[in-house]
């Protein structure tokens, strides 16, 4: 847990909290003590003078004590606020730059989970113990001393209560522990269930599961319940219990200080100020028991938070990148001999992958579900590191390149059409910040998105809402693509990306594709399940179980590849041509 907190925390703050509670401490301890001086020489001895003095300086010492309180509240908080909002960057900052094997290793919803619940936890104690851990001590040590001063007898009492306050606390300790660190595990799978009930939404009530998956999250949401009532109905019998204690100790402390004044051995205001003593010593071994009651579950976060740090990217970056040239211009792509596997598999997920493009020229690669098409193209902005081989691009190793430049060079369309709460334009500046209003028209006219967004009155600032929900799949698709355009690379990387297009949509975009003057500089890449979408490619590559089975123009396999034959026979009809 201190380890998050090095260098995110300042020193000066911790510094200061500390200050300011020395000083609320020092003049808490003080004011028993006026209360007993006020008792014993003023008000025994009827002096109103010394009544008002020592109680003038109690206001002042109280005064001082807020004054000191809030200021070590203040810094306290704003210090581990920081410390919060430093984590939150920093975890972030560590996901964002990930390369996929690493991302793989910790689900969605815990690592929101860890973001946020986890680094709250981590908040809350720091507070604590800038605040209570620091005091406690200090004030247990400082009013046992005093209390001895004021009568050494009366802290025999202490010898009794003290340990009955510690079988509390380690009863306490004993059940409260394991349910606070079980908050979070039940808080991850909650966020898990929820998270996927509501990204399949659609699916779920397309297959009338929605019983089903409301009884799974009623079960999670049970079960976090009742491990949260658990710990609060520990935590309240432990307030009763305390002040029981407290209030079994004063009638101890009136008992016995009662037969002390009776016999002329002590002054009642020593008894006033003992009993003043005795609460601040039980109040501060109970508040001091509390921060190490939330200290295992605040460890328990900080462990799930270092385990994200603690992942190490198999991505290394040259430690003297080469020097990108310009993105127009000849460029050549190079696959030689590339092996792959996924992080902990057995086997490999692609096998001696072999071929190489130049500026000008389509690439297509087909294939069978898993035959590990997507895998391939992942390699190319290196979202994973291959195993054996080497990829090149103009020449060098994809490894001799930074990888910020290097994605300055690739442009990449997933899969899943991804687009981002917010105006058009924004989205469509994405990968090129400075773009003009005409540039990003030019990329939307080659995806054939024109049509649809002049529709709108607002043009570029119409709004995109979460995920591009107010568009259609095929629309998020070119816009996708556009998005894409409008970045100026050496590789643009189409990883299945037409598949929500229609036929006449798919024909007109490529061909677009190819007659624009910046993408005849480009390499292209283009994933595909139908054959059409490739059938026009310079170069494709037919994979099968992660093997090169077959590379060539569409004539040449169409002659010749096995599998290439298998792929247009499952497509087309009896009669049709491909």
């Amino acid at each position: 847990m201190f380890k998050l907190a090095k260098g995110r925390m300042s020193i000066w703050a911790v510094v200061g909290a500390v200050l300011f509670m020395i000083v609320q401490v020092t003049a808490n301890l003080n004011i028993p003590s006026l209360t007993s001086d006020i008792v014993n020489n003023g008000v025994v001895n009827g002096d109103i003078e010394y009544i008002w003095h020592v109680g003038m300086k109690m206001i002042g010492f109280s005064l001082l004590s807020i004054a000191a309180a809030a200021s070590n509240v203040f810094i306290a908080s704003q210090a581990s606020m920081k410390l919060g909002h430093r984590l939150r960057n920093d975890i972030y900052g560590k996901v964002i730059n990930m390369s996929n094997d690493e991302y793989d290793q910790i689900e969605t919803s815990s690592m929101i989970t860890r973001t946020t619940n986890d680094v709250i936890q981590i908040q809350n104690v720091y507070i604590m113990m800038l605040r209570m851990m620091l005091m406690s001590p200090v004030m247990l040590i400082g009013a046992s001393f005093l209390a001895y001063t004021k009568n050494h007898r009366l802290t025999l009492i202490f010898l009794v209560v003290l340990p009955i306050m510690l079988v509390f606390v380690g009863i306490l300790l004993y059940l409260a522990v394991p349910k606070f660190k079980a908050m979070q595990t039940k808080t991850d799978r909650l966020n898990r269930v929820f998270r996927e009930g509501l990204t399949g939404v659609r699916v779920i009530r397309a297959f009338r599961r929605d019983k089903f998956e409301q009884d799974r999250f009623e079960d999670a949401n049970r079960d976090f319940t009742q491990n949260a009532i658990n710990v609060n109905i520990i935590m309240a019998f432990s307030f009763p219990a305390i002040q029981l204690i407290i209030s079994g100790t004063n009638v101890a402390i009136v008992w016995f200080g009662a037969k002390l004044i009776g016999a002329q051995a002590m002054p009642v205001g020593n008894l006033i100020s003992f009993m003043a003593y005795a609460a601040q010593i039980l109040v501060s071994f109970m508040l001091l028991s509390m921060v190490f009651i939330m200290i295992p579950r605040a460890q328990a976060s900080a462990k799930r938070i270092q385990e994200v740090f603690d992942l190490r990217s198999t991505l290394k970056e040259d430690t003297t990148p080469v020097k990108v040239g310009n993105t127009h211009g000849n460029h050549s792509l190079e696959f030689s001999h590339v092996d792959y596997r996924y992080a902990n598999a057995e086997e490999p997920v692609l096998t001696n992958v072999d071929f190489k493009a130049d500026s000008g020229q389509t690439v297509g690669i087909i294939g069978g579900t898993g035959s590990g098409k997507t895998s391939l193209v992942n390699l190319i902005p290196r979202f994973y590191d291959v195993e054996k081989g080497e990829i090149s691009l103009d020449g060098q190793d994809l490894k001799h390149y930074g990888l910020a430049d290097l994605r300055d060079m690739v442009s990449f369309v997933p899969q899943k059409a991804v687009l981002f709460r917010g105006t058009l334009r924004e989205n469509m500046r994405f990968g090129k910040s400075n773009a003009t209003d005409e540039e990003i028209w030019h990329a939307l006219d080659i995806a054939q998105a024109t049509d649809f967004v002049k529709e709108s009155p607002e043009g570029l600032d119409q709004y995109v809402e979460q995920n591009g929900d107010n568009y259609s799949g095929g629309q998020r698709q070119r816009l996708t693509i556009a998005r894409a355009l409008v970045k100026q690379a050496a590789v643009y990387v189409f990883d299945d990306s037409f598949s929500a297009l229609d036929f006449k949509t798919d024909s007109v975009l490529r061909q677009a594709l190819k007659n624009d003057e910046h993408m005849q500089q480009s390499i292209i890449i283009i994933v595909a399940e139908r054959i059409a979408t490739v059938a026009d490619a310079d170069n494709i590559l037919v994979l099968d179980e992660g093997k090169v089975v077959g590379q060539g123009t569409h004539d040449e396999l169409k002659n010749s590849n096995e599998i290439y034959q298998e792929i247009i026979n499952s497509q087309i009809k009896k009669g049709d041509e491909a």
